[in-house]
């Protein structure tokens, strides 16, 4: 995915995301960080569709994603989003093959080969025995995998991630971004963690006040200077000698 001069303003005139540029390279996982109201979800929701930037080019393998349809943007682009309310009493797998719908006519009904999918997507993901649970009885964790398989069937050439470990505990924050990790997708995420962020992503795209002010390799981009110019904090950044990814120790204000 090529991204170019992406900004957007909202109808009242407030600019939330201005000039935003970043490519993504096939089979990496890319992650956008930055304070709260910085811009992550407005650039991630311009990508996937829910909002139409007000100026700026995406294009995934050189087609125009801003040009497509929601279908065929769906055919490209697979979405799982930060808050994912389980209202609905589908089961697990029926809303695994919701993820063929891009690829199918309306009311056409599931194939054998969508079955079969459907099952591959859910054994990747360590599912298979929920196939059969309501969506709402899941835990946080499990209904995030049932939507990572979901968007697995809509066979994306890009993947998109909106807090993926929103409101989860560290267990299933690390089986999760360790299993996107191994999809072998392109991935782009927006994450809170800057510890994650480090050790989970090849680069990093940091955002404050709509702009991306800094882009590259976390242990290039994730440096003492910029956290105290962007999140106003003090920070000791290290090597982990176990991981090799940058490690950062956040200190409390006033400390000599």
């Amino acid at each position: 995915m090529r991204v170019r001069g992406l900004s957007y303003t909202t109808p009242e005139g407030r600019p939330l995301l201005e000039g935003a540029d970043l490519d993504l390279r096939p089979g990496e996982t890319t992650g956008l960080v930055g304070p709260n109201g910085s811009g992550k979800t407005t650039l991630l929701r311009c990508v996937y569709g829910t909002l139409r930037p007000t100026a700026g080019t995406i294009t995934v393998d050189g087609a125009d994603l801003l040009a497509m349809g929601p279908k065929d943007r769906a055919r490209r682009v697979a979405t799982v989003p930060q808050e994912n309310r389980p209202e609905f009493e589908l089961t697990v797998r029926e809303i695994v093959l919701m993820g063929r719908a891009p690829h199918k006519r309306f009311w056409e009904p599931d194939s054998a080969a969508d079955g079969r999918a459907a099952d591959e997507a859910m054994a990747r993901l360590g599912i298979t025995e929920l196939a059969g649970r309501a969506f709402p009885s899941l835990s946080g964790g499990e209904r995030q995998r049932a939507l990572v398989a979901r968007a697995l069937l809509q066979d994306p050439a890009l993947l998109v991630l909106d807090e993926p470990t929103n409101h989860l505990d560290i267990r299933y924050q690390l089986e999760i971004l360790g299993l996107v990790r191994e999809l072998g997708t392109t991935n782009l995420l927006a994450l809170h963690d800057l510890n994650l962020a480090a050790y989970y992503c090849d680069r990093i795209h940091v955002l404050h006040g709509g702009r991306i002010v800094a882009a590259g390799p976390p242990a290039e981009v994730l440096t003492a200077e910029l956290l105290a110019e962007v999140y106003q904090v003090t920070a000791e950044v290290a090597v982990h000698p176990r991981t090799g990814a940058p490690t950062i120790t956040y200190l409390p204000p006033g400390l000599p």
